[in-house]
């Protein structure tokens, strides 16, 4: 492989992954996208309180990503080998744990509605 480009990137995680499991995460991440960005749109600004409760499960996330990344692939902690080993699974937990912040901040902006000005 001389070049990294996008699509040995998609075939490497379709083969990781699967096909449908690949493009059924790509399609949850972009509908949770387009939610955080509707929210952040709608609101015009960030709620403290909302963020600090997201940030509260970002651990959890990290935590998930990883087992799940483990589950699908057949492999576990003692299967880890080289520097470049650790560098992806702590990748992996990175985004997990972004993720799921950016989920629950959505989440809980969705339920509790456009906030009131307080003018």
């Amino acid at each position: 492989m001389q070049q990294l480009t996008l699509e040995t990137l998609v075939a490497v995680f379709e083969e990781i992954f699967g096909r449908g499991l690949f493009w059924t995460m790509v399609a949850v991440a972009a509908v949770v996208t387009i939610a955080y960005l509707y929210v952040l749109i709608r609101d015009r600004h960030l709620s403290a309180r909302k963020f600090l409760a997201a940030q509260l499960f970002m651990p959890v996330g990290g935590i998930a990503a990883v087992l799940f990344v483990q589950w699908v692939t057949h492999s576990g902690l003692s299967d880890i080998g080289g520097p470049i080993d650790w560098i992806v699974l702590l990748g992996v937990a990175g985004t997990g744990a972004i993720g799921t912040a950016i989920l629950v901040y959505t989440a809980q902006a969705l339920i509790a509605g456009k906030p009131r000005d307080t003018d």
